[in-house]
């Protein structure tokens, strides 16, 4: 896993320390930005124009404005499964655990768990935790929460119900601070799911104020919102931004800053822009042309890391041309990733052969990437009997690095085949959406049957494969799949039940040789997420892509 762009201001403050800083700050007040003709002195902590003197003092950062590229067009805190989302969310209706990507799952709200040895894991926790409105938090509230996400008479149609928590059955609780939560895999799997997916809404409150029962929370005032997080919401403009506060009688750690402003720009150079001009102190998705507009600026620094997201194009098998292993195998020797990477992600990627990426467990590093071979491509073609076939490949726009120009050049690259024409329709992040989600039946999925082929991004935030595959592949109860395969299905629903963690990443790993033999996906690449950073916040990004503001500093 590769981590760059560690920057010598950054340095300066880790030397320094927070504790140190905030010292240096009453002592200075009054002092930041009035000139100082005295020449430099680097061993003067009392100068604080000093560049490169790790005794200077920082300035005190109490508010700060993160730019999304894509705002929430819902409040229900479960209808969504987008980063950007969540990076809004989770600072109101705080997830129960802490998860490292790599290393687990770690106690917040959630003190303990414990397994039961029959499909239950019991969850105690906290006692001291309260909503937004005052109200206690309670077992109760959570079990309403997980049944309202994973069943589909109940709430809404959840998105983080089918990919997210794709084993969590149900929960009830046991007593007022103990949750028993049921699954249908092995514990370390549902482990996994409800250690990043488990969240809590007010049963009470959202069921009075917004029928939860049976429709989403809506609204368009700070009420409308009601977690036990850090924050809570004291201004909010439907579209336009989200205004967080710290919650004064929140359970944790004072978080780091007072107030917080999200909001967000569809395109990166005008995310880069806020940077340079002090509009923004965190913004996400910066494409590579416009790395060098935050690098130039004064004040910022380019963060980087290589994402826990591939992005791939699905080819769904119940349509022709699709339902040829050929076909699809040719789609992916038609494809040069490696120039694809080189050149318009200017190397801020790395060409990928199965769904997941290096640091997953599960990861296969046997398998290789597929390589450019026309020859071999349109030689499958012809085994497959599709010669000559129009296909066309949708592409969003805005969503991924350069989503919209890498989607052309997949198209026009499959074009060039002798026995293949290909066109690229660039849309919307929402048509690709709609269409992933739309599942492989044309009669049931109805308006986006027409969309078999399309390009998409996929986060294995959970840092396991089976994130990362069984929302698309796995059969039964599954509606949303994207890839009607019983061999590929059976495998995956094989490692679910596996307990011992060395035989179950064998097992993911046969899934993830599977899934490149078939090709369900033209396999891309991983992306690196970058960062554009008011350079006086420590923190360094995360391969899940989260953004935590309690885990800045300044």
């Amino acid at each position: 896993m590769r981590q760059h762009n560690t920057v010598r201001r950054r340095k300066i403050l880790r030397m320094t320390g927070a504790s140190a800083a905030s010292a240096g700050i009453l002592s200075i007040a009054g002092c930041v930005g009035e000139e100082d003709d005295a020449p430099d002195d680097p061993d003067d902590p009392g100068d604080p124009d000093d560049p490169g003197d790790p005794d200077d003092p920082v300035e005190e950062l109490d508010e700060i404005t993160i730019t999304l590229s894509q705002f929430p067009d819902t409040i229900d805190p479960l209808d969504h499964i987008t980063g950007d989302y969540f990076d809004v969310y989770d600072h109101i209706y705080e997830p129960l655990f802490d998860f490292e990507p790599g290393e687990g799952i770690f106690p917040r709200v959630a003190d303990e768990w414990e397994i039961q040895g029959d499909g239950t894991t019991h969850v105690y926790l906290r006692d001291d935790v309260v909503f937004h409105n005052g109200d206690p938090l309670t077992a109760e509230d959570v079990a309403w929460t997980i049944n309202r996400t994973v069943d589909p008479e109940k709430g809404v149609p959840s998105p983080i119900g089918t990919f997210g928590l794709g084993s969590i059955e149900g929960a009830e609780a046991v007593d007022d601070t103990t949750l028993a939560i049921n699954y249908g895999a092995a514990p370390g799997l549902a482990e996994f799911e409800f250690g990043n997916y488990a969240r809590a809404i007010n049963k009470d409150w959202a069921i009075d104020q917004h029928e939860a029962e049976d429709d989403a929370i809506s609204g368009a005032d700070a009420e409308d919102f009601n977690g036990t997080g850090p924050y809570e919401v004291v201004e909010f403009e439907s579209g336009v931004e989200v205004v967080v506060e710290r919650f004064d009688d929140y359970w944790g750690p004072e978080p780091p800053f007072e107030r917080i402003t999200f909001n967000a720009d569809g395109e990166s150079s005008g995310r880069a822009a806020a940077i340079e001009t002090g509009e923004a102190d965190v913004t996400i998705n910066i494409l590579p042309e416009d790395v060098s507009t935050i690098n130039e600026a004064p004040d910022a620094d380019v963060r980087n890391v290589t994402s826990f997201r591939t992005v791939f194009c699905p080819m769904k098998n119940t349509v022709p041309p699709f339902d040829s292993q050929e076909f699809r195998q040719a789609m992916n020797y038609a494809v040069d990733n490696e120039e694809i990477v080189s050149t318009i992600l200017s190397g801020f990627g790395e060409p990928r052969g199965q769904p997941v990426s290096p640091g997953i467990n599960g990861y296969n590093p046997d398998i290789e990437p597929y390589e450019q071979d026309i020859g071999m491509a349109e030689s499958l073609v012809e085994e497959s009997g599709y010669g000559d076939v129009e296909i066309e490949l949708y592409a969003p726009q805005g969503r991924y690095l350069n989503d919209a120009e890498i989607g052309e050049t997949v198209a026009d690259q499959i074009d060039r085949l002798d026995n293949v024409s290909c066109e690229a329709n660039i849309v919307e992040f929402g048509v690709v959406s709609d269409a992933n989600q739309a599942g492989v039946e044309p009669d049931e999925y109805e308006d986006t049957w027409e969309i078999p082929f399309y390009m998409i991004g996929w986060g294995v935030i959970t840092g396991d494969t089976d994130y990362g595959v069984q929302g698309f592949f796995t059969i039964p109860d599954n509606p949303n799949r994207t890839f009607h395969d019983e061999e590929l299905s059976d495998a995956i629903l094989e490692s679910q039940q596996i307990d011992d963690p060395d035989e179950r990443r064998e097992q993911l790993q046969y899934v993830n040789e599977l899934a490149h033999e078939k090709a369900p996906f033209v396999y891309l690449h991983t992306q690196e997420s970058i960062y554009g950073v008011n350079e006086r916040i420590q923190w360094d990004p995360r391969e899940d892509e989260t953004i935590y503001t309690w885990e800045m500093d300044t």
